[in-house]
C-alpha cells in the first residue's frame, strides 16, 4: 500500500495477466485518510494504451473509491514479459462540497502554488495461468491395462510390447463344446433305449393279460403288478430325461 497524506493507493502496482488480443483490467482503491475533500487525477505515460474510468474524480472524506485500469487488447508479446510503462496519481485538497465537474487542471499545477501529492504506480506483466495437465487415469484393479494411442493413432514400441505381453498372458476360454456333444448324444441314446425297453415291456404286458384271460391256472398275479410297476417307473425316468 502507498500511503501519503491525503490518500493511500492499493495496490502499488498495475499487475494485467498478459494474454494477446484480450482487454485486461486491474482496479485500484483510493483511500481518504483526511477530513478533507481531496481531488485526484490519473496520468499514465502510454494513453492509448490504456483506458482509466474515472481517471479524475473527488473522494470524500475518509471513504474510499475505486479506480479501474483496462488495457487494451495487444497483438504481440513483450520481450522477457517486461512493460516500461508506469501511471502517475495526483492528489489535491478541494473545497468541500466539490465534485468531478469542479475539478480543473490548474488545480494539479504546483507551480500555481497548490500543493500536490504525486504517487507513482509501474505496470507488471504476470503470465496467465497454465490450464492443468491431464490426468493420466489409472487401469481398475482386476482389469487389463489399457495402452494409450499417440496423436499419429499409432501405440510407440513400448506400449506395443505392452500391448502384446498382455495379449498373449491373457487365459484363453476352454472349449467345452466336444464335452457338451459328447453328453447330449448320450444322453440322446438313452433316452431312445428307454423308449425302446417301454415299448417291448408294454408289449409283453398286453401278452401276459391275453393268455391270463384265456388260461386258468396262467402266470400269477404278482407278476403282472410287477411288470407294470417297472414300466410305470421306466415312464417316469422317460419324462425327467
Amino acid at each position: 500500500m502507498s500511503t501519503g497524506e491525503l490518500l493511500s493507493i492499493e495496490p502499488q502496482e498495475l499487475q494485467f495477466p498478459f494474454e494477446l488480443r484480450k482487454q485486461i483490467s486491474c482496479s485500484l482503491q483510493l483511500l481518504n485518510k483526511s477530513d478533507n475533500y481531496v481531488a485526484f487525477k490519473v496520468k499514465t505515460t502510454n494513453p492509448r494504451k490504456y483506458c482509466v474510468r474515472p481517471n479524475t474524480g473527488v473522494v470524500l472524506p475518509r471513504s474510499t473509491c475505486d479506480v479501474i485500469v483496462t488495457m487494451q487488447a495487444q497483438k504481440e508479446m513483450p520481450p522477457d514479459m517486461q512493460c516500461k510503462d508506469k501511471f502517475l496519481l495526483q492528489s489535491v485538497i478541494t473545497s468541500p462540497g466539490a465534485t468531478a465537474k469542479d475539478i480543473t487542471p490548474e488545480m494539479f499545477n504546483k507551480e500555481a502554488g497548490h500543493e500536490v501529492e504525486e504517487c507513482k504506480l509501474r505496470v507488471v506483466y504476470i503470465a496467465p495461468p497454465r490450464p492443468p495437465s491431464p490426468v493420466r487415469e489409472e487401469s481398475e484393479e482386476g482389469s487389463s491395462p489399457r495402452a494409450s494411442v499417440s496423436d499419429n493413432g499409432n501405440f510407440s514400441p513400448s506400449e506395443q510390447t505392452a500391448v502384446s505381453r498382455s495379449y498373449f498372458q491373457r487365459p484363453e476360454p476352454e472349449d467345452n463344446s466336444s464335452e457338451a456333444r459328447a453328453l447330449i448324444s448320450k444322453l440322446t441314446e438313452e433316452r431312445n433305449s428307454a423308449i425302446q425297453q417301454n415299448k417291448q415291456l408294454q408289449q409283453e404286458l398286453e401278452l401276459l393279460r391275453h393268455h391270463s384271460s384265456k388260461g386258468r391256472g396262467g402266470i400269477p398275479f404278482m407278476y403282472i403288478i410287477l411288470v407294470a410297476l417297472v414300466g410305470i417307473i421306466l415312464g417316469y425316468l422317460l419324462k425327467t430325461t
